[in-house]
């Protein structure tokens, strides 16, 4: 439930400027998540968010510029890591794991935003990527062999 929280937090504070504890506190209310102002202050110190100057002139909740880069390549390290085999059939891309780590893989794909994914399921050892457009599919087995292949 707290990684999905996270990813709750990292979502809503990049699409939304979030002044304070209490307005991210109330989003994460509206998305279904019940906290208190506490949790959302430790969430805040664990996913070591900061306060910046936005672009309205007031300060908002968002990641250092140094750890935006940094979950990014932890993510691709954890892809690297994993996947032994891509292949794509039609709008799925079937993706082989080492035993184990097919969810935390589709999770780290899906956080790395990719565009046209519709999303992932994941078992032990196998994942599935549903693109929208075929094309897409391609592309995307050709980005995940080029990163495992590295």
């Amino acid at each position: 439930m707290k990684s999905k929280r996270h990813d709750e937090i990292l979502q809503i504070i990049k699409d939304k400027d979030i002044e304070t504890q209490e307005e991210l506190a109330e989003e994460l209310k509206s998305s279904g998540f019940d906290v208190t102002q506490a949790t959302v202050s430790r969430d805040i110190k664990l996913l070591k968010l900061i306060k910046a100057q936005g672009k309205s002139g007031k300060y908002k909740y968002t990641l250092p510029a140094a750890d935006k880069y940094n979950i990014s390549d932890k993510l691709t390290s954890i892809l690297k890591n994993s996947i032994l085999h891509v292949e794509n059939v039609d709008k799925f891309v079937v993706v082989k794991t080492i035993s184990g780590s097919a969810a935390a893989a589709a999770e780290a794909l899906d956080t790395l935003d990719l565009d046209d994914i519709a999303g992932t399921i994941a078992g032990d050892n196998t994942f599935f990527i549903l693109v929208r457009r075929i094309e897409k599919a391609e592309e995307i087995v050709s980005k995940l062999r080029k990163m495992i292949n590295e």
